[in-house]
């Protein structure tokens, strides 16, 4: 081979060469801007994730949208809610704020135990207790805190501040329901009482709160959570976690008490 075809090819091979680089150089920055891009998507959603679980956590609770018939509150703590003058059939509820069941109970049906009262077709007493007590803590401890709270908050805004114990609901054996959260979601919902946050943090509901629980457990024999009363006969979970059933159950209550 001449020398002059020996430096074309040598040309040629360095040519070739400097392609194969240049290509591999390439590949390597399409490889970099790849990886770059699911690094980035990967921060955004764990970055998301943390954000929901802290306002989860930390979540604001919500005033209750749409009408409701008139709460008080009894002596003996329950909550009344029903229209003027309706005075047949009662549904009571007795709960536990720290009960998945009742979670679940509220989630299914809640909206339609408002609205039979609403339209006047029932009267409800809502009895929170203090069932979890035999619990070790931090069970016993939540069960109690969520009850006490609950008690502090005037009757008006029991509706939403109910559904925030049941929306905010920590998980067995979480620590949950500390006096910070329970004080901040009162005034979320309204609370102005000046005597609200003493009310909680120094558990002065506690005594009312031992007493509603002898009363469910001793004199009304509840065995567990959520349990359900229509003029002091207990309901089974067929007939109060179905709202079509709950319905036509109140109905029929309704018709035999006229």
């Amino acid at each position: 081979m001449s020398k002059a075809a020996r430096e074309r090819s040598a040309r040629e091979r360095l040519a070739a060469e400097r392609k194969r680089q240049a290509a591999r150089q390439k590949q390597r920055r399409l490889l970099a801007i790849v990886l770059g891009s699911v690094v980035a998507v990967a921060v955004i959603v764990v970055g998301t994730v943390l954000i929901v679980d802290y306002q989860s956590k930390q979540g604001r609770a919500e005033v209750h949208q749409g009408a409701l018939a008139p709460l008080s509150r009894q002596d003996d703590g329950s909550i009344v809610m029903a229209q003027p003058g309706v005075t047949k059939p009662v549904l009571e509820v007795f709960e536990d704020f720290q009960c998945p069941v009742c979670k679940q109970f509220e989630e299914a049906t809640g909206e339609t135990v408002l609205e039979l009262a609403e339209k006047g077709k029932v009267k409800v007493v809502y009895r929170p207790f203090h069932l979890f007590g035999q619990q070790e803590d931090p069970i016993r401890i939540n069960s109690l805190r969520a009850a006490e709270a609950a008690l502090c908050v005037p009757a008006d805004k029991w509706i939403s501040y109910h559904d925030a114990l049941f929306r905010f609901q920590p998980a067995e054996g979480s620590e949950g329901f500390s006096p910070d959260d329970l004080v901040k979601w009162g005034k979320d919902v309204g609370v102005t009482d000046a005597n609200f946050e003493k009310c909680v943090r120094d558990e002065q509901k506690k005594s009312q709160v031992d007493a509603m629980t002898k009363y469910a457990l001793q004199e009304r024999g509840v065995q567990g959570t959520p349990s359900v009363f229509l003029d002091g006969k207990q309901l089974d979970s067929t007939q109060f976690m179905n709202p079509a059933a709950l319905r036509a159950t109140v109905d029929a209550a309704a018709a035999a008490a006229k």
